[in-house]
């Protein structure tokens, strides 16, 4: 005689292996540190949420977790019935529909998934798994062919090839060692003799922008000639302009405005006008949008009956205030009384407009 095995979970529908997969980056994940399943696993579930948990937790990951897909493939229970019981497993610990961020700067976008944990966690845990960076890898889409294979290309032309790690001492020589002819060692050049008279101070070999700005006057302007001692003089004060926000043209269109029609001394002039026009400092400006840092875009989980958004934090056992309230009461929430008083008011002045005159 056979003997009956009895279960708490009821024997939900076998996963077909056509059961719709979601998109890329939607559907299902398994949370980490589950307990191994058990027979008894749900066993403090009313009997709808126990045949719909069975089956969820069968689910491979990525597979399509909408309502309708789900009541196609269980027969016992309608659209209705199926939201009911995943707000159940949700208010239970064992579900929580989240928003990830997949990408970045314009190609960003928003993803929704659902967590699914067989073992049933609290509010807390939830709230720190889904604010640490082992969510946010979860989140992550999934790998592409090429990142995911194996770090095994051949490196960049660029990169040079690893040299042979030296032979020791107590190795012999190969065959091809001796073969090969010695290499003659690099001749080292005799050091000489340091000069008895220094080499006269050379110029950088690339000038500074200020001094050129000093050197192109004279070649837009024949009165503001200067030599490379009038240039080198007068390049620490037209570099205050610039380290005062300035540009080089801004530098040069201020010099050259509105000269005499004869200038005796190009180099005092300029040196008058270097001091007397200098710009006033501005205060530092602020970053820029580049400049500023990115803010760290955390996961939001969605209310798993309406589908709003917030922080998990927001959204204790995974539903948001009005649909928390909702299912602790049983029912719908009590509306405003100020919102009824202003429907009855709204109904009764229609009511006046449509009698007739």
């Amino acid at each position: 005689m056979a003997t009956q095995h009895h279960s708490s979970v009821l024997p939900a529908p076998a996963v077909s292996p056509a059961y719709p997969m979601a998109k890329p980056g939607y559907g299902k994940r398994s949370a980490p540190g589950q307990q191994p399943r058990k027979r008894d696993d749900f066993a403090l579930l009313p009997t709808r949420e126990r045949y719909v948990a069975g089956f969820v937790d069968h689910l491979p990951d990525g597979a399509a977790m909408g309502i309708k897909q789900l009541a196609k493939q269980l027969p016992l229970y309608g659209q209705q019935a199926i939201s009911t019981a995943l707000n159940a497993l949700s208010v239970a610990g064992h579900l929580r529909r989240i928003r990830c961020p997949v990408g970045a700067g314009d190609e960003c976008r928003w993803v929704s998934r659902t967590f699914w944990s067989r073992t049933a966690r609290d509010n807390e845990w939830w709230n720190t798994y889904l604010a640490t960076e082992t969510a946010t890898q979860t989140a992550a889409p999934a790998a592409t062919p090429e990142a995911s294979a194996p770090d095994t290309a051949p490196p960049p032309p660029w990169v040079p090839a690893e040299e042979p790690p030296p032979a020791r001492p107590e190795d012999p020589p190969s065959a091809e060692q001796d073969s090969a002819p010695t290499p003659v060692p690099h001749q080292r050049t005799p050091p000489q003799a340091p000069t008895t008279e220094p080499a006269p101070p050379t110029r950088e070999a690339t000038p500074s922008p200020t001094y050129l700005a000093l050197a192109r006057l004279g070649r837009d302007d024949h009165r503001l000639g200067l030599s490379a001692d009038d240039c080198t003089a007068l390049e620490p004060l037209a570099a205050q302009w610039l380290d005062r926000g300035v540009t080089t043209d801004y530098l040069t269109s201020t010099l050259t405005a509105g000269l005499p029609a004869e200038v005796d001394s190009p180099v005092g002039l300029l040196r008058r006008r270097l001091i007397d026009k200098l710009p006033p400092r501005l205060p530092a400006t602020t970053r820029t949008p580049a400049d500023t840092p990115a803010p760290t875009r955390r996961l939001l989980v969605e209310c798993t009956d309406c589908g709003r958004p917030g922080q998990p934090e927001a959204l204790p056992d995974g539903l948001c205030r009005p649909c928390h309230t909702a299912h602790s009461t049983g029912g719908r929430p009590s509306p405003d009384p100020t919102e009824i008083a202003a429907v009855k008011a709204h109904m009764a002045n229609l009511r006046d407009l449509l009698k007739p005159v």
